[in-house]
């Protein structure tokens, strides 16, 4: 969850404040993201997306991708 996916992408691949997880598998890259009303429901959109299987999630993206 952020206000700013470009500065946030660009902070996992350059420095130490991306996520431990991301730090070695840089460089990382932005597949698919959502616009939300505010951070409550961006939260709950995260969780969400969490929850799904892997299937459903290459889904997900592939659909993001065909709209774009």
């Amino acid at each position: 969850v952020t206000t700013d996916t470009k500065r946030r992408v660009k902070e996992h691949n350059s420095g130490k404040l991306g996520a431990k997880y991301t730090r070695a598998r840089r460089p990382v890259e932005l597949l698919y993201s959502e616009d939300c009303e505010d951070r409550s429901e961006a939260c709950k959109r995260e969780a969400a997306i969490k929850k799904l299987s892997r299937q459903q999630k290459l889904i997900l993206i592939q659909s993001h991708v065909a709209d774009s």
